[in-house]
């Protein structure tokens, strides 16, 4: 029953990383920069583990761009691919290895913002590399920092409270007992 229930969540989270972009695209300037499919990526990594967060993250801007054509399937779409499924692999990670105390949500979604933009860095490096293309340290920075402020402050804000209000209201102790068993079995 919870791998069921897991994977509805999943194909949830998908769909929401896939709907997402129409709503914020409307937002003129910055409705890009607020990175509409990294928050469902995020949420199924914390609440539905890293085998769950890593295969909708990989999926979910893939998916996207053969269904809409955005983003364009190279580089971007598999450069974010690569992002998306280590914020997916990471959040999910790190929230079963820290403990369970508000700091630690924080310390997860940190910790795996890091890590999704460092992997974009590289994945970009090499797709731009096969395209023809240069890949510079201004294009890495803006990509990765500058135009996704917006999106972080999102993230920073909204994640955890939704992590605490789900904690809050029990429903995340199901999936925290299930995960600290998967972790035990190895």
């Amino acid at each position: 029953m919870r791998q069921t229930r897991k994977l509805v969540l999943s194909a949830s989270f998908m769909a929401l990383g896939i709907v997402l972009p129409f709503l914020t695209g409307q937002i003129q300037q910055i409705g890009n920069m607020l990175l509409p499919m990294h928050i469902p990526v995020m949420l199924c990594g914390f609440i539905c583990g890293w085998q769950y967060g890593l295969a909708v993250g990989a999926a979910t801007p893939l998916l996207r761009s053969m269904m809409f054509g955005m983003p364009p399937m190279m580089p971007t779409a598999a450069a974010m691919a690569v992002e998306l499924a280590v914020y997916g692999l990471m959040t999910g990670i790190l929230y079963v290895k820290l403990p369970k105390k508000t700091p630690y949500i924080y310390a997860s979604l940190l910790g795996a913002m890091a890590a999704g933009r460092a992997a974009w860095g590289i994945a970009s490096i090499a797709l731009y590399g096969i395209a023809g293309n240069g890949f510079s340290m201004q294009i890495f920075l803006a990509g990765a920092l500058l135009n996704a402020i917006p999106g972080m402050i999102l993230q920073i804000v909204f994640i955890p409270i939704i992590i605490m209000a789900l904690k809050r209201a029990g429903v995340m102790n199901e999936y925290e007992t299930g995960m600290a068993a998967e972790a035990e079995r190895g």
